[in-house]
């Protein structure tokens, strides 16, 4: 990158640059949207799910389709807002505009089995923790910037992981998964540390943790410590919504316990 384009205007940064993997997968998502959302009746797929969905494809065109994509090694920081839109912010609109009891994978079938599995909150809080940890200690990161995995790979597992993450959180699919907000609020809270963790050590770290970062022309006049630093502060904000959530789901399951309790002393006196 010259001098003269470490500066980019917003409208460089999402002029088109064609990823054609993912944009294969973004169009077989919302062709099978479509196709659904054409054969279900408004009651049960409203138009709102619809646009929530939408919205979703719309802005994984908008970071996977556009010049943000070759800017990885001269903005750390730029690349971060690039994951956690994948990871924090895509996933809760897909699932949110999932018609909520509409879709019903058969338990007993292998697809139901295997979305069962994978939604279970221990198996998805495993695959997630690894995503967050291993590939964004040194040798992992410094790894994927490397063999060029980072622009491609790493991106899909971001938002192949938030999908699971949120839909554990948001129960999409309540024939193959547990519904008690205990289970949910656990997994969103435990779920939020690994990133709070990534996120605390960018920000202190008092020197720059990647070496393909050190030294580098970073966009914006900007210090590679200065992006790490930044970088952090995106992941920490990021997880901030779904650990709120996390706090509510936990807050509800306690107010429940607390009336179960409650009610079966009434029932007690009651009889006595």
């Amino acid at each position: 990158m010259t001098p003269g384009t470490l500066s980019p205007t917003l409208a460089q940064l999402l002029s088109p640059r064609l990823d054609l993997p993912m944009l294969l997968l973004t169009v077989a998502a919302a062709g099978w949207y479509v196709w659904g959302f054409l054969r279900a009746p408004r009651d049960r797929w409203p138009l709102w799910r619809a646009a929530l969905f939408g919205l979703a494809v719309l802005l994984t065109l908008a970071i996977t389709q556009t010049q943000l994509t070759s800017l990885t090694l001269n903005s750390m920081a730029l690349y971060m807002v690039r994951l956690m839109v994948l990871a924090e912010l895509i996933p809760p609109l897909a699932v949110l505009g999932l018609p909520a009891g509409y879709l019903q994978p058969d338990p007993r079938r292998p697809g139901g089995r295997l979305l069962s599995w994978l939604l279970d909150p221990w198996v998805a809080l495993a695959l997630w923790a690894t995503i967050i940890v291993f590939w964004n200690i040194p040798a992992g990161f410094n790894a994927s910037l490397v063999s060029n995995t980072a622009s491609g790979l790493l991106p899909l597992l971001y938002l192949l992981g938030g999908l699971l993450s949120w839909s554990v959180v948001l129960r999409p699919l309540p024939g193959v998964q547990a519904g008690g907000f205990g289970n949910r609020g656990w997994f969103g809270l435990l779920s939020s540390l690994p990133m709070m963790g990534v996120a605390a050590v960018w920000l202190y770290s008092p020197r720059v943790l990647y070496t393909p970062y050190v030294g580098a022309l970073c966009l914006w006049n900007t210090t590679p410590l200065q992006n790490q630093v930044t970088s952090g502060w995106v992941m920490m904000i990021a997880g901030l919504p779904g650990m709120f959530l996390a706090l509510v789901q936990l807050m509800a399951w306690l107010i429940a316990l607390a009336d179960s309790g409650t009610m079966r002393e009434d029932e007690a006196q009651e009889e006595g």
